[in-house]
């Protein structure tokens, strides 16, 4: 025994081993005494709670919900609320990082000023309170008797109103991956190296993959629709309330217009980090090289930024994911909502928040593996000199 404990590599074994069986000592006992607080409050552990009715209904639902639904469906709702929000929250942040990133990158000098001020006034802006401050104006629009509408939209009080195709659910979410479709498709024509023409030549490749893709979405929308009914289902006054259409609720637009100005604050930072990476030899380059001001920022500036922007711009986009749960402050029914509502009827915490833990585990570990394979995917092979 002496002898083994002379050795370092069986030192080392045994000491990790220590370590190991003290950490799970510790969450055994907090485990044990967990169990034993909530039996003598009468309250039974378990999962056995997912296949009881709620008893409560929720306010924004991309699925059908009643009052008599599970409680996991409901915690499928809120997760589905959640990636749908966070997705919408992205793109628009993307969006609106990119044109303020690239204003601040402009030789226009009062660009750089509108988009320094933009940047210096939302970053610095709670993001609770950016949420408080667009719900409250949304919520103080006319009511639906004096809608503001334009183009078949009514905007009031209680949301936005839009047009709508007259389609099942189903056929509505392919729809919406073939449109998906018309967006991704181009960029991995312009990228894959399993066509023969140069990646510069592909245009009319690209442009003939999305006008496919879309004509699916068009074709899925005509083919699903419900008989004896019009394509499009345009809102319209009825009484004291507005009928037909889509819904957007206040409480997901004042989200997702906060999550866009508030995330694309800080994304804008990482475009203009980005391009002000790109070493001017290399611009100056192919400049010399006779190529257009627009090719050199798309064969040149844009792929080489992307390859330094994508590292931190996951690290952003994971932050805004968890920052959906910010949708409890104005009673959006996200995930973070449905596990509270949860806690509050059914009294298992452990068991909800654990739920919780791992729904947004999976979440953004998922994101992170994503971005993880494109940055592997776009890495440059090989040495490559840095300065």
């Amino acid at each position: 025994m002496v002898s083994l404990l002379r050795n370092q590599k069986a030192r080392n074994v045994l000491l990790q081993v220590l370590y190991v069986g003290s950490l799970a000592a510790l969450v055994l006992a907090g485990v044990m005494i967990a169990r034993r607080n909530l039996a003598e409050q009468g309250i039974t552990s378990g999962f056995d709670f997912l296949y009881k009715s709620t008893g409560w209904d929720v306010n924004f639902s991309l699925l059908p919900a009643t009052a008599n639904d599970p409680y996991w469906w409901f915690f499928l709702i809120g997760i589905i609320n959640t990636l749908f929000l966070g997705s919408v929250g992205l793109i628009l942040a993307t969006v609106v990082g990119t044109i303020v990133g690239l204003a601040r990158t402009s030789s226009n000098e009062l660009a750089r000023l509108l988009g320094r001020t933009y940047v210096d006034i939302f970053r610095n802006i709670p993001l609770i309170l950016q949420v408080f401050f667009w719900y409250a104006i949304i919520t103080h629009l006319p009511t639906p008797r004096a809608a503001h509408e334009a183009w078949g939209m009514l905007l009031t009080s209680r949301g936005l109103y839009v047009p709508a195709p007259n389609v099942g659910g189903v056929a509505m979410a392919l729809a919406i991956l073939t449109v998906i479709a018309a967006v991704v498709l181009p960029v991995w024509l312009g990228r894959t190296s399993r066509l023969s023409q140069p990646i510069g030549k592909r245009l009319a490749i690209q442009l003939a993959g999305m006008a496919a893709a879309l004509a699916c979405a068009v074709l899925v929308l005509l083919v699903a629709r419900l008989p004896d009914a019009p394509l499009l289902d345009f809102p319209a006054l009825q009484g004291l309330n507005l009928k037909g259409g889509l819904r957007i609720p206040p409480e997901f637009s004042a989200l997702a217009i906060a999550i866009a100005i508030y995330g694309g604050s800080y994304i804008a930072e990482i475009v203009r980090g980005g391009f002000k990476a790109i070493g001017k030899g290399q611009v100056e380059a192919a400049l010399s090289m006779g190529l257009s001001p627009w090719r050199v920022f798309t064969l040149v500036k844009l792929p080489l930024a992307l390859r330094a922007m994508l590292p931190i711009l996951a690290n952003q986009y994971v932050w805004l994911i968890k920052a959906t749960t910010m949708g409890i402050a104005v009673g959006f029914t996200d995930f973070f909502m449905v596990v509270a509502l949860t806690i509050n009827h059914s009294g298992q915490t452990l068991e909800a928040i654990g739920i919780l833990m791992a729904g947004f585990l999976t979440i953004n570990l998922s994101l992170a593996a994503v971005f993880n394979r494109i940055n592997k995917a776009i890495a440059l092979k090989g040495n490559q000199l840095r300065g």
